[in-house]
C-alpha cells in the first residue's frame, strides 16, 4: 500500500475513532442524563434505538448521494452534522433535545461510515481492499470500546464534559478531510442521476437480499446482530453467573478492545489476499458458533478470559471481509453498496439488544446458545452460497435503493 493510500486510511480512521467514541461515551451517560430529566426507562430504550434506526434508514441515501456529489463532501457534512448533535447533547435540559441529538446523530453518522467505506473502495486495488477495510474496522472498535471509559470518566464533574469534547474533536477531523483529504471519486466517475433522493424500504431491502450482492448484506446484518446480542448483556451474564464486579467486566472489555482492534488491522489484509474473503468468512460464522458455546462452558476467570478473546478474534475478520467482498462485486456504485451494507449493519444492531434482553430474561445462557445456533446456520448458508466469484457488472445489486 503506498504512503498516500496510509495517509488516507489513517484520516478516515480519526474520524470514525471520533463517530464511535461519541456513540461508546453514551452508553454509561445516558441514564443520568434521562433520570435527571424526570424520564425512565421506556424513553430510554427509544433513546438508544432512534440513532441506530435512523443511520439504518439513511445509509444508502448518503451512499448514493456521494456517488453524485463525490465522498469528501458528504464526509464534510457528516462530520459538522455529528459536531452539532454532540454540542446538542451536551446542551440539552429537556428530553425532546436528546431525542433531537440523537437523531441528528444517526442521520449524519451513517453519511460518515458508508462513505468512508466507499472512498476505501474507490482508492485501493482489489489486492489492498481487505486491509483498507480492516483498519477503518478496527478504527470503528477503537473508538466504541473506548467510548464508554470515556465518557465515565470525563462525566465525572459535568455530565456534558464528554460531548463537549467531542463537538471539539469531529471540527479536527472537520479540517484534517477539508485540508488534507483529496477527493477519490473524480467527476466522470459519478453517477448522473435525476428526481429525489429516496430512501430504504422494506421492499428495497427484499430486492437487495436477491440481489448479486444479497447473501453478503445477509451475512453483515448476521455478524451485527450476534455481536451486539454478545454485548448488550456481557454485563448482566457475568454479574448473575459469576459474580463479578465493574473491575473483572472491565479487563475482559479490554481484551475484548486488544483482540478486535490489532485483529481488524493486522490479519484482515494478510488473510483476505492469502485465501479470499470468501473462505474467510466461512471460517469466521463457523468459528463464531464455537466460540459461543466456549463462552457458555468457560467457567473460570482465566478461562473467561481465553474464551472472550477466542471469540472476538473469531468474528473480528468477518464484517471487514463481508464489506470488502460486497465492494468488489459492486464497481459501478460503491457508495450505495457500502450504504446498504450499513442499513443491514444497523438491523442487527436494532434487533440483536432486543433479542438478547428478551431471552436472557428466560435464562442468562439462552443468548449466547441462540447466538451459537444462528452463526452455525449462516455457516452452512456461505457454504453454499459464499463464493469469491467475479466482479459483477458495474452498478449489479445496486439497485434497490430507490423507493
Amino acid at each position: 500500500m503506498e504512503t498516500s493510500d496510509r495517509k488516507k486510511i489513517l484520516i478516515l480512521s480519526f474520524t470514525l475513532i471520533v463517530v464511535m467514541l461519541g456513540f461508546g461515551m453514551v452508553i454509561p451517560i445516558f441514564p443520568f442524563y434521562v433520570e435527571r430529566l424526570g424520564a425512565g426507562g421506556s424513553e430510554l430504550g427509544l433513546l438508544v434505538a432512534t440513532s441506530a434506526l435512523l443511520e439504518f434508514l439513511f445509509a444508502p441515501v448518503w451512499g448514493g448521494v456521494s456517488d453524485r456529489i463525490g465522498r469528501k463532501p458528504v464526509l464534510m457534512l457528516g462530520m459538522v452534522g455529528y459536531g452539532l448533535s454532540s454540542l446538542l447533547f451536551g446542551l440539552s435540559t429537556q428530553l425532546w433535545m436528546l431525542f433531537a441529538s440523537r437523531a441528528l446523530s444517526g442521520i449524519l453518522s451513517s453519511a460518515t461510515l458508508a462513505t468512508a467505506l466507499a472512498y476505501i473502495g474507490d482508492s485501493t486495488s482489489d489486492e489492498d481492499r481487505g486491509s483498507g477495510m480492516g483498519m477503518l474496522g478496527a478504527a470503528m472498535a477503537l473508538g466504541v470500546i473506548l467510548g464508554p471509559g470515556f465518557g465515565g470518566w470525563l462525566a465525572g464533574d459535568a455530565l456534558s464534559t464528554p460531548f463537549f469534547i467531542a463537538a471539539g474533536l469531529s471540527l479536527v477531523s472537520l479540517l484534517l478531510i477539508l485540508a488534507l483529504l483529496p477527493e477519490s471519486l473524480p467527476a466522470e466517475a459519478r453517477q448522473q442521476t435525476e428526481g429525489k433522493v429516496s430512501t430504504i424500504s422494506v421492499r428495497a431491502l427484499w430486492r437487495a437480499l436477491l440481489s448479486p450482492i444479497g447473501i453478503l448484506l445477509f451475512m453483515v446484518s448476521l455478524f451485527s446482530f450476534a455481536l451486539t446480542n454478545f454485548e448488550a448483556v456481557f454485563g448482566l451474564y457475568a454479574l448473575e453467573k459469576f459474580g463479578y464486579g465493574p473491575e473483572r467486566v472491565g479487563t475482559i472489555l479490554m481484551v475484548i478492545a486488544v483482540v478486535s482492534t490489532v485483529g481488524k488491522a493486522a490479519l484482515t489484509g494478510p488473510t483476505t489476499r492469502r485465501w479470499g474473503e470468501a473462505v474467510v468468512i466461512k471460517a469466521s460464522l463457523l468459528a463464531g458458533s464455537v466460540g459461543f458455546v466456549v463462552l457458555v462452558l468457560a467457567n473460570t476467570y482465566p478461562t473467561i478470559l481465553l474464551a472472550t478473546g477466542f471469540f472476538i478474534l473469531s468474528k473480528t475478520l468477518l464484517r471487514p471481509a463481508a464489506f470488502s467482498l460486497i465492494s468488489k462485486r459492486a464497481t459501478g456504485g460503491q457508495g450505495v453498496a457500502m450504504g446498504l451494507s450499513n442499513s443491514f449493519m444497523s438491523l442487527g444492531r436494532i434487533a440483536g439488544p432486543i433479542w438478547a434482553g428478551l431471552i436472557f430474561d428466560l435464562n442468562v445462557d439462552y443468548p449466547y446458545l441462540s447466538g451459537s445456533a444462528i452463526m452455525f446456520i449462516g455457516f452452512l448458508i456461505s457454504l453454499v452460497w459464499v463464493s469469491q466469484g467475479r466482479k459483477e457488472p458495474a452498478g449489479a445489486g445496486l439497485q434497490p435503493v430507490a423507493d
